[in-house]
């Protein structure tokens, strides 16, 4: 029997079949990022909300799969047959999220432009939460002593795009220069965002918004 909840199930089975959040599959379908998102599977007056016709033909048209394919998934069979996960994208793992330094993340490739994982080089590490209840999640190591004496080297950040983002509350942020760092956000205005640093050694930071390429959330560290 077709469902709402079957519908959706379906296309985070497609997502995750190519590597993607929900979201990055809106984004890759050429919608609205939060088009996808759970809180907009449901109206404001508690009745379900399907996908429209439209988005489900962006979508199959943005992943090069064919109806019988989706409505494959919508019968529950997400073998993935015909439609592997793409070369070079992290696939989907229980229990675990990816992985990247912070070093790295301050190179090309490894984020979409939404400030979702993507591409090639990531690592997995094993996360206490199932990643589908927080989809898009991932983990960040920190290197060297520039975040002490909060974060150590070695220590394991969970971040989460796409999160609602409050004032104090410690965040990771990727500036247009590629720098990456993890701040505790103080303020943000229409046009820029305040953020002081982790270490006392190291200078409060200030930026345009135009300056920031991502700004996420850390959600948990292993210390």
């Amino acid at each position: 029997m077709l469902s709402h909840e079957r519908i959706w199930s379906a296309l985070d089975a497609l997502a995750e079949r190519h590597g993607l959040t929900a979201s990055g599959l809106a984004r890759r379908a050429g919608l609205d990022p939060t088009s996808f998102n759970k809180s907009k599977r449901r109206g404001t007056d508690g009745r379900d909300r399907w996908p429209s016709t439209e988005s489900l033909s962006k979508v199959l048209g943005a992943t090069g799969s064919s109806l019988d394919e989706f409505l494959s998934l919508v019968a529950g069979d997400n073998s993935g047959a015909g439609n592997p996960i793409p070369e070079g994208a992290f696939p989907p793992q229980t229990g675990s999220i990816p992985l990247l330094g912070f070093a790295q993340a301050g190179s090309g490739g490894f984020f979409d432009d939404g400030g979702f994982p993507a591409g090639q080089g990531w690592d997995v590490v094993d996360f206490p939460t199932q990643p589908s209840e927080r989809p898009g999640v991932y983990a960040l190591e920190v290197q060297g002593d520039s975040m002490m004496p909060l974060y150590r080297d070695g220590d394991i950040l969970i971040v989460e795009p796409g999160g609602q983002i409050r004032r104090g509350d410690r965040v990771v942020v990727r500036s247009c220069e590629g720098e990456v760092m993890a701040k505790v956000l103080t303020r943000q205005s229409a046009r820029s965002v305040e953020l002081m640093s982790l270490n006392p050694d190291h200078p409060n930071r200030s930026f345009e918004l135009s300056e920031i390429d991502w700004m996420a959330r850390i959600i948990w560290a292993s210390q």
